[in-house]
């Protein structure tokens, strides 16, 4: 069907990637219009295939009755929410895995630009305009030829706040490589021009010429400390939170695996809680080898994946979550960065533990839990499924655990990885084995379950189909309808490549 023309005036799914400013991954009642008693009745309203890609794991976004969402390919696309027909297409210069944030800035006294801001895998972060889909700027985030952005930019205030990871972790793996050089960094830019306001490492000093390995290569230190998740902003405080990764090399950092709390408009650090001391880790240490550049610590690769979640306790005090692949969820002090307290949810391990999102609702913080098998050594047992916690203390309130229902599918595996989504009714979550569960908030029992890997008809004719759902996507329940993207051919999962909308029968 024809495509119709944006309606601004209708209201947008969120103002960043986690739903709220505080990262909660929350959806009131009212804005999805999904309670219990509509999940039976979810039908496939349409499906869009992402060509010639095997992966969808960029987080939907919904404005001016249009879907805003990257893909595999480099595409990002403007899709008529009704009918799932597009409305412009944007090629980036590669894989575009964040999400998509939707920004109106004011350009004079009744002048507005209404934008949409994301970041590629190779580094590079774009704004483009909403209805036009023409590139207003790009650049890159940081010059190392490694970096790339996962984490959804924030942006708050006329400025975007940008996540920089890399992929150098990677690199490392090969004996001659000179590992490594890479810092994680925030960098704050002017939305409407791109131009830079401060970037900030989450390692102060530049990495420094340390040993030579056993293959001859020169090795640099400190390193790494990525970011991989989307800033939380703290808007009576005016600072932003950010999760770090394991340091690349030796010697190991006080901010690696750590929460770090910086100011908006400074990037100062005012404070760090460090999770995991002394990990330092890359694929050179993995599957049972110790190859050349694995650094001394040989640590447990237990990054926050998730991004920080600025919650409120059942007393009204402000806490900050920070759930972690080792499987703990931290609660943190947000004036001091000081613990609170700890829950260890699964066992944990390289994939996770808790990866990429975890969701609060009234009083309660759900966490979605991985455990896939990662060729490591554990003593506790794997826990995969969905787990609802106590924001005041971490006691559990109910357990979700997901049982293996691959029946012998190929690269099928229980637990959850992707993040999630709450109402204050239901809990949304797409899992590795390629089902969406929708689940009871209060009981944490399965109201309905689909099959995410079932062949769908597309909007353009084609035949496609989802598989395991993972990264920094999550399922989107907007005005009566469920926006799912599914498919995840990384890391042994299964593939796919189809974002299915569902809703209420007509």
């Amino acid at each position: 069907g024809a495509s119709k023309k944006f309606a601004w005036a209708r209201a947008i799914s969120a103002p960043n990637w986690g739903l709220t400013w505080g990262n909660t991954r929350e959806v009131s009642e009212t804005t999805a219009d999904l309670g219990p008693k509509d999940i039976p009745r979810l039908e496939l309203k349409w499906a869009f295939e992402f060509q010639n890609t095997q992966r969808a794991r960029s987080h939907p976004l919904i404005a001016g009755g249009a879907v805003f969402v990257g893909s595999q390919s480099g595409h990002v696309y403007a899709l008529d929410a009704q009918t799932g027909c597009v409305r412009w297409t944007f090629e980036a210069a590669a894989e575009v895995r964040t999400g998509i944030v939707f920004a109106e800035v004011a350009t004079g006294s009744s002048q507005s630009q209404r934008i949409v801001v994301f970041g590629d895998v190779l580094g590079r972060v774009y704004a483009v305009g909403a209805e036009s889909g023409k590139a207003l700027w790009r650049l890159r985030a940081d010059e190392h030829p490694a970096a790339t952005i996962t984490g959804t930019p924030t942006v708050f205030e006329g400025l975007v706040y940008v996540p920089v990871s890399s992929l150098e972790v990677v690199s490392a793996r090969f004996d001659e490589y000179e590992c490594c050089k890479f810092r994680g960094s925030v960098l704050a830019l002017d939305v409407l021009t791109g131009k830079r306001i401060w970037q900030t490492y989450t390692i102060a000093s530049t990495p420094a010429p340390q040993q030579i390995n056993s293959a001859g290569a020169q090795n640099y230190g400190p390193s790494g400390a990525p970011i991989w998740n989307s800033p939380t902003i703290d808007r009576k405080r005016r600072v932003l939170y950010v999760g770090t990764g394991e340091n690349y090399s030796s010697p190991a950092t006080l901010t690696s695996d750590a929460i770090l709390a910086m100011d908006l408009k400074s990037g100062e650090i005012k404070w760090h809680y460090q999770a995991t001391v002394g990990d330092a880790w890359n694929t050179a240490c993995s599957f049972g080898e110790k190859r050349a550049n694995c650094p001394t610590e040989d640590g447990p690769d237990h990054d926050f994946g998730a991004s920080i979640v600025l919650a409120v306790d059942q007393a009204g005090q402000d806490i900050l979550l920070a759930a972690q692949k080792s499987g703990k969820v931290h609660a943190v002090d947000p004036d001091s960065g000081k613990l609170l307290w700890q829950v260890r949810i699964g066992r944990g391990g390289l994939s996770g533990g808790i990866h990429f999102g975890i969701a609060v609702s009234h009083g309660r913080a759900f966490i979605p839990n991985s455990d896939v098998f990662d060729y490591q050594t554990h003593t506790v047992p794997a826990a995969p499924g969905l787990f609802a916690i106590s924001v005041d203390d971490g006691s559990f309130l109910w357990r979700a655990p997901m049982a293996n229902e691959c029946n012998g599918r190929k690269f099928c595996d229980p637990g959850i990885g992707a993040a999630i989504t709450a109402t204050p009714s239901l809990v949304f979550a797409g899992a590795l084995d390629g089902y969406l569960r929708i689940h009871d908030a209060a009981t944490g029992k399965v109201l309905r379950k689909i099959d995410t890997t079932a062949p769908v008809t597309t909007v353009s004719g084609s035949t496609a189909t989802g598989g395991s759902m993972d990264g920094g996507t999550a399922p989107l329940p907007f005005e009566g309808r469920l926006y799912v993207n599914s498919g995840y051919n990384f890391a042994g999962h299964m593939k796919g490549n189809v974002l299915l909308v569902y809703g209420k029968p007509e």
